[in-house]
């Protein structure tokens, strides 16, 4: 998230404090004299009670939260928040709660100094937002349809290297960590090295503009599209909050659209590794997957690894998961294109096997390259016939820069002939220019609240690190200031980025949920749809829309990034 904003709230933020609870047995050799009394009315036949810890201050979430006029419908919370019972609130909360412990949506507490050390220990619930948030069902089908032509286009961009080179050239002047992609991307044209295979697991994100009414594209993810499990999970539990309390919200659980990310994501690479076809290996030598894990190993955010899981338990898939780090230290590249990496087991303390799939949950930031060790581990892996996802040059097709090359007149017409898929694309695009465009870098200056500056780099800054941060994107003001100091220096530092336009997506009330305390506040949405694309040669294996991601955060917020603190998880209420 990063371009949307909306005012922000004169109404004051009310909170819920949520107590611990303990697990209650159906019979207890307690007498109801001994028990504590619940701070929740809990729902007849749960197994979970409170436990009061000490006194407690909690908030009632109540105080009228005014609406702004003209709000669209998409902006409209699916039900009167004001009319609700504060008790019905808090059994929901607490329910939410329960549910997020029992089913793994969770997180790494970063209050705790343990977690990230050890798996499953220092865990939290996963910031979410108590009940789905609403969006027009026209739209909604409109990004699912969107999902396969993007994934053709980037394709089909992702084969052209000289456009890929031309349009980064300036860009690689000023910008080291694009110039090294582009160098790695340089030696395997000159290898004139064909992947044959070509494996995307992405994840395209929009905004619904209040003013035109228009679904947006924010950016399209190519690199380690995260939040796929969780994102699962959260439309899970809203289908279960709604199925128990539907009738009390007077709302429909069937509204909310299934989430089958996790499941095809896992389906992708499965079919991926069936695809790596190598005659000098028998199936079972194989029968690996590497995971290009963060630097260092990271496991706060372990849970979005889901599909990975799917693999061993219901495709047999044999996963390991190594460091940019180990691989330099531990992989091979065999004269033949195999990469090999070596790792211990019961029957052999150093053996090397064979890698038929490399899927990268890092490499897309500078800090995940902190030595010369981490490129050469990219740079071997991109030699070898091991199927990458993504490939370097789907990396590169998923810049900031691309994308606005891609939104210039009659550049799409490069790559796609059919003109319907070409008008669908441009519907999308939210204004996309260079820095290089005057004439609209001196509107930026003169209106910098309709801008936003974004630097070649991912959002993996702010979806890493699990407290906030400032984010990369840059908004108001500072628009304004950076364009003037660019313009004095007369540097090409221009190059590193592109200026968007700013979308403005209608704000509504909302119940955020973080640490375990429910907050009412006014917030905007974000919508990512991921998509699945697998080719081999010029046979299409897989083009599939596999499910979606929604952010909620606080509209005072500019960024977003759910694990920086500024968002929350969510689900959509098709209306």
């Amino acid at each position: 998230m990063g371009v949307g904003h909306s005012s922000p709230s004169s109404c004051s933020v009310d909170s819920l404090c949520i107590t611990a609870f303990i697990a209650q047995p159906k019979t207890s050799s307690f007498s109801n004299s001994n028990r504590q009394k619940s701070l929740f009315p809990t729902k007849k036949h749960s197994p979970f009670a409170v436990l009061k810890i000490g006194t407690l201050n909690c908030a009632r979430v109540a105080g009228e939260m005014e609406i702004e006029k003209g709000i669209a419908a998409a902006g409209k919370p699916i039900v009167d928040l004001h009319g609700i019972d504060d008790g019905l609130i808090q059994k929901i909360v607490y329910d939410a709660l329960v549910w997020s412990s029992l089913h793994g949506l969770v997180v790494g507490d970063r209050n705790d100094q343990r977690s990230g050390k050890l798996p499953g220990v220092g865990m939290v619930h996963a910031p979410i937002a108590l009940l789905p948030t609403s969006f027009p069902e026209s739209h909604w089908k409109q990004a699912c349809e969107l999902a396969p032509i993007f994934n053709e286009l980037i394709d089909r961009v992702s084969l052209d290297g000289k456009f890929l080179q031309d349009s980064l050239a300036r860009t690689k002047k000023v910008d080291a960590f694009t110039s090294r992609l582009l160098d790695i991307h340089s030696k395997i044209l000159e290898m004139n090295k064909k992947e044959e295979i070509r494996l995307g697991l992405h994840r395209s994100d929009y905004m619904l503009d209040e003013k035109t009414k228009l679904l947006l594209q924010i950016e399209f993810n190519t690199i380690s599209s995260s939040f796929a499990g969780l994102g699962c999970l959260v439309t899970d539990l809203h289908r279960t909050l709604l199925s128990d309390y539907g009738e009390d919200l007077g709302l429909d659980s069937k509204r909310i659209p299934g989430n089958t990310a996790t499941g095809q994501f896992a389906e992708a690479l499965a079919k991926a590794w069936t695809e790596y076809n190598n005659p000098r290996l028998t199936f079972k030598e194989y029968t690996l997957m590497v995971l290009v894990f963060l630097q260092p190993l990271k496991l706060k955010n372990a849970i979005c690894m889901t599909s990975i899981g799917f693999l061993g338990i219901t495709y047999n898939v044999k996963t390991i998961r190594k460091t940019l780090t180990e691989i330099d230290s531990e992989g091979q590249l065999l004269p033949d294109g195999t990469f090999l990496v070596y790792v211990s087991s019961y029957y052999c303390i150093e053996c090397g096997q064979a890698v038929a799939v490399v899927y990268f949950r890092a490499g897309y930031a500078p800090t995940d390259y902190p030595s010369e060790s981490e490129w050469r581990a990219r740079l071997l892996m991109e030699q070898s016939s091991a199927i990458k996802c993504p490939s370097i040059s789907y990396h590169l097709a998923g810049t900031k820069k691309i994308q606005q090359e891609l939104a210039k007149p009659n550049v799409l017409e490069r790559f796609l002939e059919s003109k319907e898929d070409i008008a669908k694309l441009r519907k999308c695009f939210a204004g996309l220019w260079s820095l290089v465009d005057s004439e609209i870098t001196k509107k930026a200056i003169e209106k910098p609240e309709l801008f936003v500056m974004k630097p070649q780099r991912e959002g993996g800054v702010e979806n890493r690190v699990f407290g906030p941060t400032s984010g990369n994107n840059i908004y108001g003001d500072d628009v304004k200031e950076t364009l003037l100091r660019l313009q004095k220096e007369g540097s090409e530092e221009d190059a590193a980025y592109i200026l968007m336009q700013r979308i403005f997506p209608a704000a509504s009330p909302t119940f955020l949920i973080r640490d375990g305390i429910c907050h009412k506040d006014h917030a905007i949405s974000e919508l990512g749809v991921y998509s699945a694309y697998l080719r081999n040669k010029e046979s299409v294996i897989m083009n599939d829309q596999c499910g979606y991601l929604m952010r909620t955060k606080v509209s005072s917020s500019n960024e977003g990034g759910v694990a920086a603190g500024f968002a929350v998880l969510d689900s959509i209420y098709l209306t």
